[in-house]
């Protein structure tokens, strides 16, 4: 059975940071496009980053660039998303997604809350 189990997120303040972690199990891990995904509030979930199968390389969307780094570690089958200097606009629910040509899956989220 496919899982993506987000965890790591919760309510900070402006400027603070946060370690999103999105464990997966039932699926070759190492072979698949890793990515992180936000949904504002009301609004469309959008790409923020994407990591390669062997994390060679790395994409991201203009709004985080330079404050959040995406990892993975094939060995735990775990992909990361490090975020510092949180603004009040990051704030949304954040899913991960694993993707391969043919196949897709989303975990259920973790809320990510940064106010004062």
């Amino acid at each position: 059975q496919v899982q993506l189990v987000e965890s790591g997120g919760g309510l900070v303040q402006p400027g603070g940071s946060l370690r999103l972690s999105c464990a997966a199990s039932g699926f070759t891990f190492s072979s698949y496009t890793m990515s992180w995904y936000r949904q504002p509030p009301g609004k469309e979930r959008e790409l923020v980053a994407l990591i390669s199968s062997g994390g060679g390389s790395t994409s991201y969307v203009d709004s985080i660039k330079g404050r959040f780094t995406i990892s993975r570690d094939n060995a735990k089958n775990t992909v990361y998303l490090q975020m510092n200097s949180l603004k009040p606009d990051d704030t949304g629910v954040d899913y991960c997604k694993a993707c391969r040509a043919g196949s897709a899956y989303w975990g259920q989220g973790t809320q990510v809350t940064v106010s004062s």
